[in-house]
């Protein structure tokens, strides 16, 4: 930092999942940051996401708009309120996946990795094309990630009017436990529209379709699945890509080894082949969206941070966003709940450094509760322990 001048500070975090959204961790990270630095200094807010849960909001937030409502189900099939934007020009609507087959909507029961499915996402997108205010609708955008499915995006579909059939011609089982079922794709009765927009899939991971990287084998566990069901969804996924890639004329190599086509559970996968949708790392579409690269040019100190730090947080997360875009002698600092990487790893990163809010010993519980005091005096000390090092 520079002492002539009052320092320039920006606070770009993600949402701390479970305790606190992206704009909340934003505040305390503020308030801790002014109250070492003194009310003089400049310190900007940039709420981030990475194209999982909170982008929508993170979205809504940088174009001052509000969501609309919809009617949809979680992932089990229970009926739910989603939300979805539009941007200010009406070009470009925004579907926050988690909103349809999110993890924490389903957290209530025993988690069900087989049955769970993404036909709400569906329903969402359904609204979304049906909508009086898009008729100038040009692109979807559809933020994956935080999904309790790996259906590879059949129920997506399915909310859109297409079909996935068994040799018997009826319609697969829901959710992966079906997927090794389906024989044909019947797209004859897909939404007048959903040809007619462009879909681009903001996606927080790099990960593979199949395989120890792939969707079932990585996020399976989280889902719920234990050994015996993440070989069903492997397979499953893979069997689907052949069906798919035989019915589009897609290499089914080609699906196998796409990076990123793993993300939600495989989510990625049915869009990109029948409706030709992108790939795109969602941390970099939100960084533009909310204007980080410019809050950034300036800043002597960066403050970001999200619940866990550790590798996937170098590989297309907020944080990993937000290394890139800083200035190289910016201090780029990282709170988190817990930090898995080591101050070499840290530096070799081209991070400063990587603070823990956990204070000592605690229950689970009693650090969500007290997360935003916990967040703001971590970015006081490290406020102030860059202050003194300038």
């Amino acid at each position: 930092m520079r002492p002539h001048r009052p320092p320039s500070v920006v606070v770009a975090p993600d949402s701390f999942k479970g305790s606190l959204t992206a704009a909340e961790a934003a505040a305390a990270m503020a308030r801790g940051a002014r109250s070492a630095l003194g009310e003089d200094a400049q310190v900007t807010e940039v709420p981030m996401a990475d194209g999982g849960e909170g982008t929508l909001e993170a979205l809504l937030a940088a174009w001052g708009a509000h969501p609309h409502e919809v009617r949809t189900v979680d992932a089990l099939g229970r009926p739910r309120t989603g939300r979805w934007g539009l941007s200010p020009d009406g070009r470009t609507a925004v579907v926050e996946a988690a909103e349809g087959n999110g993890l924490p909507h389903v957290s209530d029961v025993p988690l069900q990795p087989l049955r769970a499915d993404s036909h709400g996402v569906g329903l969402i997108a359904r609204a979304v094309l049906d909508h009086p205010d898009a008729t100038a609708l040009r692109q979807v955008l559809l933020c994956v990630g935080g999904s309790a499915s790996t259906d590879g995006g059949t129920g997506l579909l399915t909310g859109l009017g297409a079909r996935f059939v068994d040799a018997s011609g009826s319609p697969a089982a829901p959710g992966g436990a079906g997927l090794a079922r389906v024989r044909r794709v019947d797209d004859s009765g897909l939404h007048p529209r959903a040809r007619e927009v462009g879909w681009l899939i903001a996606v927080d991971v790099d990960n593979p379709l199949c395989g120890p990287r792939g969707a079932a084998a990585v996020f399976g566990p989280q889902k719920g699945a234990d050994e015996g069901d993440v070989a069903v969804l492997d397979s499953g996924l893979a069997h689907l890509a052949g069906v798919l890639a035989e019915h589009t004329g897609v290499r089914r190599a080609d699906l196998l080894d796409r990076a990123g086509l793993g993300a939600a559970g495989g989510l990625p996968l049915a869009l990109t082949t029948l409706l030709g949708a992108t790939l795109s790392p969602g941390a970099e579409l939100v960084a533009e969206a909310v204007g980080l690269g410019e809050a950034l040019a300036s800043a002597d100190v960066v403050l970001t941070g999200e619940g866990s730090l550790d590798e996937q947080s170098l590989g297309g997360k907020v944080v990993d966003a937000v290394r890139r875009l800083a200035r190289p002698e910016a201090a780029v600092v990282v709170l988190a709940g817990r930090v898995l990487l080591t101050a070499a790893e840290c530096r070799a990163a081209g991070l400063t450094a990587a603070w823990s809010i956990a204070p000592g010993p605690a229950s689970l519980e009693d650090l969500l509760e007290r997360a935003p005091q916990l967040l703001e005096d971590a970015a006081a000390h490290a406020c102030a322990a860059l202050a003194h090092r300038a």
